[in-house]
């Protein structure tokens, strides 16, 4: 009976690897309920300009797999607090203290880049430099053991050229 019962769940196994329905996992790695947990390798690549107390900035989030992240969020801070009152965000993206916004990236396919995210803040006064902090505050559920490629931080001066990441 035991053996039946073996061979029925490897069997169900086998059945859904070969459909792909099976996330990447860590190995060792295991959710609340002994479920596999996808990981995945977040990145971001971009630039940021700096000019007359406005950081224009672009990035492209990226997974490098192995499994697929069905949403994350990138926060961005800056070194200077973000000017009072209303900020022109893009759809996706928060205001979410005095000198950081977060923005979600949306679906990120395994070993694929996403959907670029390009916004532009106003600062506090007219600094003649900042640094900005990007990295990952949510990774859609994802194990991501490196995560030294998805937290960066860029200085920026105010001269109007793009500071690549």
């Amino acid at each position: 009976m035991r053996r039946m019962r073996g061979l029925a769940v490897r069997g169900a196994v086998l059945a859904a690897v070969a459909a792909g329905v099976v996330p990447a996992r860590a190995e060792g790695t295991a959710g609340a309920r002994g479920t596999a947990v996808a990981v995945a390798d977040l990145s971001y690549h971009g630039f940021a300009v700096l000019h007359g107390g406005r950081a224009d900035v672009r990035l492209t989030p990226r997974n490098h797999g192995p499994g697929d992240v069905p949403d994350a969020t990138v926060r961005l801070r800056w070194s200077v607090p973000l000017a009072a009152g209303a900020q022109r965000l893009p759809a996706g993206c928060a205001r979410t203290g005095r000198q950081e916004v977060v923005c979600g990236t949306g679906a990120l396919p395994a070993d694929g880049p996403g959907e670029e995210i390009a916004l532009r803040v106003r600062l506090r006064g007219r600094p003649a430099e900042m640094t900005m902090d990007v990295d990952t505050v949510w990774g859609g559920g994802a194990v991501d053991r490196n995560r030294s490629n998805d937290r960066q931080r860029v200085l920026v001066l105010d001269t109007g050229d793009a500071y690549f990441f």
